[in-house]
This record gives structure tokens, sequence and C-alpha cells, in this order.
């Protein structure tokens, strides 16, 4: 991979290898047609490629990101161009009352929401536990957990029977990481929180499932590594070599549509390149 890196939070336009996304051989049946979906973090890296993915299975996609406005921008009109509708909102997941208000936009923009994909995530390496500072141990945590959680309950009352929750787990949930502890423990979190959350809404006929990844090549990690560590990023995969995220937007279709995953919930679903990340 480039031996390079970037500004936070982290923008696909600078990325000197850009990640592939379209999936030019996935061929779209419908599985997703006329429902409407939110995917948070859905400007760039796995997000845009779930995004694209769902408008070719006719879904239309609402964008929450927090603040990449020329990625965003690029992802909607790829969706647009797949015949279906976009939307774009920036706002702060750590914020509840953004959340509540979002959802509201979406479901009077789209008439409801029946699919929402948590997907949004910070991530700051840190060698030393001891050098974890409160700031950074915060914004990991209401990020990746508190935000997947506020972005659920925001939008259960529009969710009807049917409606499917997907949220973004990650190896390092299954098997930790040395350098992110607290991103590690807040992949577990939302493992947990998944099988959790599936149990509760069986009965209202809303399934609630996680796709963990190994690693994908995204903004996500040149934001946050050195440039010559970015050179080996996913080198020690079973693959020996990252993710794509179009080799990823399948999987979420898979788990989204009533088509292919109606008696599948609960389930945290291994995308890493090989048994061991």
């Amino acid at each position: 991979m480039p031996a390079q890196s970037i500004r936070k939070p982290g923008a696909e336009g600078e990325l000197d290898l850009a990640p592939r996304y379209m999936a030019p051989d996935y061929v779209g049946s419908g599985k997703l047609r006329g429902l409407r979906a939110i995917i948070t973090g859905g400007d760039s890296g796995i997000g845009r490629a779930v995004a694209i993915l769902f408008a070719r299975e006719g879904a239309d996609v609402a964008v929450l990101y927090l603040s990449e406005h020329e990625d965003a921008k690029l992802t909607c009109s790829k969706v647009e161009k797949e015949g279906t509708r976009s939307l774009a909102i920036s706002g702060d997941l750590r914020d509840p009352s953004f959340c509540n208000k979002a959802v509201k936009k979406v479901a009077k923009a789209f008439g409801g929401v029946d699919i929402l994909v948590n997907n949004a995530a910070f991530q700051l390496h840190c060698r030393r536990l001891e050098d974890l500072a409160d700031e950074h141990l915060q914004e990991t945590l209401q990020t990746n957990i508190a935000g997947y959680i506020h972005m659920a309950r925001a939008v259960l009352p529009y969710m009807e029977e049917g409606g499917s929750i997907i949220n973004t787990g990650s190896e390092t949930g299954i098997f930790g990481s040395p350098s992110l502890i607290d991103y590690s423990t807040t992949k577990g979190a939302i493992h947990a929180f998944t099988k959790a959350l599936a149990t509760q809404l069986l009965p209202r006929g809303i399934r609630v499932n996680c796709i963990a990844p190994g690693p994908v090549w995204t903004p996500l990690n040149p934001a946050d590594k050195a440039a010559d560590d970015v050179a080996q990023f996913g080198a020690d995969s079973d693959m020996k070599r990252p993710a794509q995220p179009e080799e990823l937007s399948p999987a979420y279709v898979f788990l989204a549509s009533p088509v292919t995953a109606s008696y599948i919930s609960g389930v945290v679903l291994p995308v890493m390149g090989g048994a061991h990340g």
C-alpha cells in the first residue's frame, strides 16, 4: 500500500491509491427495492461502498457523516446514478439530539426508515495504556458505541416489522489489538450490543446483525498511522493484503435484505480474508 498519512477525520479523495467501491461485477436484482436506508459514516470507505450497492438494489440512501463534505457529495452522486434518492446530513453522532433530528429528517424525506447501518468510527493508535488521554478515550467510546446506541434508539420509532439494523464491528473486537485498546473495547461492545438488541427486537420483527471486517483500505488507517506503517497495512492478514470496500459491501446487502436474510438475526459475520483476520 502507499506509504502515506492523511489528516483526520480522513478524506477519501486525499488517498494516493483510491479505494475500490463501485463493485462493477455486482448486478443488482431488486433485493432492497422500495426500502429506505440510513448509513452512518456513509461518505467514504465501507459506508460509501454499501451506499452504492444498496442503491443498486433499489434502496433510497441517506448518508450521515461528520465533516467530509466533498466525499459525501460524491457518494450521493453515485447513489443517484444508480437510480434512487440520496440525502446527505452532516453532524456528530456523539450528540443524541443530532441523531434524533437526522433520523426525523430522513423519515420525512423518504417516508420512513427500513434499514440502519451503524458504520461511523473513530480510531487512534496508542501503544501504552498509560498514555491513553481522557479526551481520546471519550471520543472513541462516544463515537463507536454510544453513537451506535443513539442512532438505533432514534430510528426505532420509525422502523416497522421487517426492518434491519446492521452494525460494523471489527476483527479487533474478537482478537483485540495491543495498540488499539479503546477501539477494540468498543468493537467488542458493538458485537455484544448487536446480540442483546437482536434479542430485544425479535418480537417486533426487526433483525439486528453485525459485520466484523478485517483490514480494509479506507481513510481510517492512513488518517491514524505513520506512513511507513500504512505501507504494511493488511500484510499480516491471512490474504496478506487489506480488503477493498467493494469486497465488504455485498455482505451488508445480504444481511439487509429480507430476500436473503429473513431468518438471520443476532450474528456477527466475520469478513476478514481468512480465519484469523
